[in-house]
């Protein structure tokens, strides 16, 4: 099941992931995209910044869930952008299975390793 939660509806943060509320006192922008079926599998969390999705963090416990949480973001038909590290081969597969392309590199950013910089548009 996929829930999406704001601000606006925490209460529907699923039970095991309670402690994201937190975020929402931070960042007014924030959301959540949450794929639950006994417990949660994974989670996409994410802002809307004007007119575009900034990614903010993606976590998925199970081989293709990360693909329904992209695919359900996708449906906001906004552009995104995000920021991973070279090495997450892992996260740079799916991204530029969803046609997300290199537009920066940030020179040591995480620890030493690089930072690339990624947009859909």
């Amino acid at each position: 099941m996929i829930t999406i939660v704001t601000k606006d509806n925490i209460e529907d943060v699923p039970k095991d992931m309670k402690e994201v509320i937190t975020t929402f006192e931070t960042n007014p922008y924030a959301k959540y995209i949450f794929y639950v079926e006994e417990k949660t599998l994974g989670y996409l969390y994410y802002s809307v910044i004007y007119d575009r999705i900034e990614i903010n963090y993606i976590e998925s416990k199970r081989k293709g869930v990360g693909s329904i949480l992209m695919e359900e973001l996708l449906k906001e038909k906004l552009p995104i952008t995000l920021e991973v590290s070279k090495e997450n081969e892992r996260a740079l597969t799916l991204y530029k299975k969803y046609g997300f392309k290199e537009v920066a590199l940030r020179k040591g950013y995480y620890d030493g390793v690089d930072g690339i910089l990624m947009e859909k548009k």
